[in-house]
């Protein structure tokens, strides 16, 4: 029988436990990617997963990571391709042009340094390599992913009296 100033209840299949806390990765993992989303909001995306991918060790987690981040480089391709909205442009635009301290030295171009990411995240999907060679390739498509990114994000257009130009000097007939 229990005392009335007692903590411990009469029948323990009514006491509520606490909602288990999704991890990181999970959310990571459910959060919707699509067509609908512009150039910064994938690259975006892709920064997160390759983040998430090389400080995690679980298998099934970074095999999830991997699928997201192939996911994510496709809606890329589609994002690369379409207009650059307004609000992006405003963003990717300078009053005073310094062409020296935008561009990176990156020697390709956006699309295919974007399937270079997209190759070696399909190497790491197929799991053929040894452990080493794989934190390796993870290493790899980190550093190419950040690459990429800081290079599209860098601003690319300046104004002038005649409207936008590009940061090099030339006209800008149709942006992107």
């Amino acid at each position: 029988m229990a005392n009335t100033n007692t903590t411990t209840t009469a029948r323990p299949e009514i006491l509520c436990t606490q909602p288990v806390i999704e991890s990181a990765i999970t959310t990571l993992l459910k959060t919707p990617l699509g067509a609908t989303h512009d150039l910064f909001q994938v690259l975006d995306a892709c920064q997160h997963y390759v983040d998430a991918l090389i400080e995690n060790d679980d298998n099934t987690e970074r095999m999830a990571l991997c699928g997201r981040l192939l996911a994510a480089l496709e809606v890329l391709k589609v994002a690369l391709k379409t207009p650059l909205p307004a609000h992006l442009i405003e963003r990717l635009t300078v009053d005073v042009a310094e062409p020296n301290n935008y561009r990176g030295p990156l020697s390709t171009d956006s699309e295919t340094l974007r399937e270079y990411c997209s190759a070696l995240t399909i190497l790491l999907l197929q799991r053929q390599q040894s452990p080493e060679q794989e934190e390796h390739i993870t290493g790899l498509l980190f550093e190419l992913i950040n690459l990429l990114v800081e290079d599209l994000k860098t601003p690319r257009f300046v104004r002038t009296d005649g409207g936008l130009t590009m940061i090099s000097g030339e006209a800008v007939p149709g942006i992107h």
